[in-house]
């Protein structure tokens, strides 16, 4: 990052000069948002903009997905968030010259998102075409104690000559059908960018009413496909000695309030904007237009200040939870506090609606779920703010029936949760890259057994989460097979895993594992639940129609499942023809040719060895207690080299078990690249939005990389690996209720309770208990873990320890 343009501050991001060649990447990493409510950080003016931007989670438009050749199963329904009615647009004259920041003479700015009170603010000194000194002040909130709200304000100072000023303050709805809107069709996925979100081409947002009075406008619509229902209430406070005079109106798209302001030198105008919005799967626009009049009059009644206060006291307590701290380095506490505010800001107040993998700042991926929520971003929630964990798997039990139904679709008993989704249906256009995750089913039941262990909310998971247990073991029971002419073992075949660079295998070592992963949690589910509650038991098994054979075939097979190994490399092969292929030779490959899925066809990038993200090293981790550390080293050496890190979910896994085998310097490499995917736009997408599950990873790469957290099997253990650069490193985790501070240093691990009562787990072997107004537990480390010798790293192919490639240990094919 250019430091002098972003000052390293802890709490904040600071930006102390504008700029327009960035403009899509600042609107991402200035937007403000609380997991249902997004704005992008575009600037209050309104005009200069790489993506005009407002979303709320969940509300989608539907639209056919067109196939170059049909087949059976195929998904037909495409999912694309809308973009909303913008409310953000404040344009501001100054003896009828308008400010426009690209051309505008600027004597002082700043802008800064801060982490601690949730709100971006700007400061402007502007000396009009006219040379009069305007200082324009600016704050934008979206809160995450009324969920539906939203509040701006600006204030406006002439300083040394009096002048005419004018606010036009505005909803403007911009998907109106006046400009072109294209769907793309399917290549390699949807679209040219896979990652990108699709466009629409007619209008998608049909005005249902629009009302104004006195200083209130109310404007409705409904989606035109998916009959989704919007509605967004706008009040505006004014407060100014000068004289002034306000006109307000509406039409079918747009609302706008004009103040026209006397203003006179020192006399501040400020203008305070609130806005409601308000949205529903089928619920009448009208009844949307009484919430927003509700949320707007609860908002005036509490005051404006309210608001501020309530969002620091949300934003306190979420520290209080979550913070990191990495001791003597700034640039990296910013970065790393950036991160998890943007979790807080996709999931805080998403509540029975998924994680979007953009959050709530921009059109990737078009607004869809993923595996991303499960894997990388509940573990952040369900070790800080377990309500938030909870309210995400809710929204996966919510989507049985739809699974249920695309089981179906694909011949397969149970449930099979959709690759992407907003409504609960498949959205994938690929089926080899998409629908092929199969996978997807155990991440969300790994996702649910690591939520109970970790919290003992053997409530929800007898009477909701066994659901999804049971439902998803039937997937895999029957989608498998009993190899009986063979090795005797159980097969699971044509799936893809999470490198969706290696599609449509058999055999894959991530599925396969966790599968039997699956298939174990809902055996041992079932069983105890009979044993525990056998009424609740009895209900399950009436409302599952669940035969009791059925649970020894799963117990069954996963005892049974192959697990791919290759004696002759001493690692577990990524499938069972995986090492067959031709290695792609990434260190000749140009840079200007990455990622890869942009510049080859999918068949060759098929026929090599070479990893869009982690795969087996993602199995590692997951499954680390199925692996010893000789066999984790093994691998990590050989599926390093060939990881391309084309995906942001690659880094974060990367570090962990590069830190964990003793790559310590490797493991700091590939986390601080992580750190700045978007802070410094290393994959070159920002604009289009936060990669929420790379942040998710952030955290994870903290507390399970370094500090050494692992939950296997519902045992808490710590085995720490701190970087060398690092005097400390401080975090929190609750269990059972019980919050815990733990501090990291060179010679010991420090933990406190801080809320609750007592927690136990074990550091390298020792079991400890941790109990409220005790003394800090203190652990004694003789060391940070195995260390490699930089000079012995990687010595048939990969990277040297301190992250260079060693280009002659590629080989051009075979298995080298």
């Amino acid at each position: 990052m250019d430091r002098l343009r972003f000052p390293i501050r802890e709490w904040q991001l600071t930006e102390a000069f504008y700029s327009t060649r960035d403009l899509g990447t600042t609107e991402t990493l200035f937007a403000v948002g609380n997991g249902y409510l997004g704005f992008r950080g575009n600037v209050e003016e309104g005009r200069e903009t790489h993506t005009h931007g407002t979303f709320i989670n969940g509300f989608h438009e539907t639209w056919p997905i067109r196939h170059a050749e049909e087949a059976f199963g195929f998904a037909r329904v495409g999912q694309t968030i809308v973009n909303v009615p913008d409310t953000k647009t404040m344009k501001l004259y100054v003896d009828d010259e308008p400010m426009l920041l690209s051309v505008a003479d600027l004597d002082d700015y700043e802008r800064t998102l801060d982490f601690r009170t949730g709100c971006l603010t700007r400061g402007i000194l502007w000396r009009t075409p006219g040379g009069k000194r305007v200082r324009v002040r600016s704050k934008r909130l979206v809160s995450f104690t009324q969920r539906h709200l939203a509040v701006m304000e600006m204030e406006i100072t002439v300083l040394d000559h009096s002048a005419p000023v004018v606010v036009s303050s505005q909803v403007l709805n911009r998907q109106d059908g006046k400009d072109e809107y294209h769907v793309r069709s399917a290549a390699m996925g949807e679209g040219w960018d896979p990652r990108k979100g699709e466009s629409f081409e007619s209008r998608v947002l049909e005005p249902q009413s629009n009302w104004c009075g006195d200083n209130r406008m109310v404007l409705g619509w409904r989606t035109a496909n998916s009959k989704m229902t919007l509605a967004v209430g706008i009040d505006h406070l004014i407060d100014t000695a000068n004289r002034h005079e306000a006109l307000i109106d509406t039409d079918e798209d747009m609302g706008k309030m004009v103040f026209r302001v006397q203003a006179e030198p020192g006399v501040p105008i400020k203008i305070t904007k609130l806005v409601a919005y308000h949205t529903s799967r089928g619920v009448p626009v009208r009844e949307l237009v009484d919430r927003c009049r509700r949320t707007l009059d609860r908002t005036r009644d509490q005051g404006v200040q309210q608001q501020y206060e309530d969002q620091k006291a949300w934003l306190d307590d979420f520290w209080a939870h979550s913070d990191v701290e990495i001791e003597g380095s700034p640039q990296l506490q910013q970065a790393v506090r950036w991160n998890l505010f943007q979790l807080a800001q996709a999931a805080g107040r998403a509540e029975q609606s998924g994680v979007p993998a953009k959050g709530v700042t921009g059109t990737g991926y078009g607004g869809h779920y993923f595996w991303d929520t499960e894997i990388y971003v509940l573990p952040f929630l369900i070790y800080t703010t377990p309500s938030m964990a909870r309210s995400a798997m809710r929204f996966r039990y919510n989507l049985l029936d739809a699974a249920r139904i695309r089981a179906e679709d694909l011949a397969e008993r149970g449930a099979l949760f959709p690759w992407r989704t907003i409504n609960g249906h498949e959205a994938s256009a690929y089926y080899a890259a998409g629908t092929a995750q199969y996978h997807i089913d155990a991440d969300i039941s790994y996702a649910l057994c690591k939520y109970v262990a970790a919290t003992g909310d053997t409530d929800f998971l007898y009477r909701q989460g066994v659901d999804i247990l049971v439902e998803t073991a039937r997937m895999w029971a029957d989608l498998g097979f009993w190899r009986e002419n063979g090795d005797g073992a159980f097969h699971i075949h044509s799936v893809t895993g999470p490198d969706e660079y290696t599609t449509v295998v058999n055999d894959n070592l991530f599925t396969n594992l966790m599968a039997r992963y699956n298939l174990r949690r809902a055996a041992e589910t079932v069983t105890d639940l009979a044993r525990v509650a056998p009424e609740e038991y009895q209900r399950m098994a009436q409302r599952l129609s669940l035969d009791p054979e059925e649970v020894e075939e799963w117990a069954a097979a996963a005892e049974a499942m192959h697990i791919p190994y290759d004696e002759g490399l001493g690692v577990h092969p990524q499938d069972a023809h995986f090492l067959e292929r031709e290695v792609w030779d990434l260190v000749n490959t140009p840079k200007d040719k990455r990622p890869l899925l942009l510049y080859y066809h999918p068949l060759v990038i098929y026929r090599f060895q070479v990893l869009k993200q982690a795969d087996v090293v993602l199995a590692l981790f997951l499954q680390g207690d199925q692996f010893t550390l000789d066999e984790k080293k093994t691998d990590f050496e050989y599926y390093d080299s060939i990881t391309t890190g084309d995906s942001t979910l690659s880094g974060v896994v990367q570090s962990i078990i590069a830190a964990e085998v003793g790559y310590h310097k490797l493991a700091m490499n590939y986390f601080t690249q992580a750190l700045f995917v978007d802070l410094a736009d290393l994959h070159g997408n920002t604009s289009d939005g936060v990669h929420v599950a790379n942040a998710g990873g952030v955290w994870t790469a903290l507390v399970s990389g370094f500090g050494g957290l692992r939950d296997y099997n519902g045992k808490i253990t710590f085995d720490p690996r701190l970087p060398d650069e690092w005097p400390s490193l401080t975090f929190r985790f609750i269990l059972k209720g019980t919050r815990v501070r733990a501090k990291l240093t060179r010679d010991q691990y420090e933990f406190v309770v801080e809320d609750g009562t007592e927690a136990r787990f074990s550091v390298r072997g020792r079991e400890v208990a941790v109990r409220a107004g005790g003394p800090p537990t203190l652990v004694p480390l003789d060391d940070q873990g195995p260390r490699i010798d930089a000079e012995k790293a990687f010595t048939t192919r990969g990277r040297r320890e301190d992250g260079s490639l060693i280009t002659a240990s590629v080989p051009r094919s075979g298995r080298g």
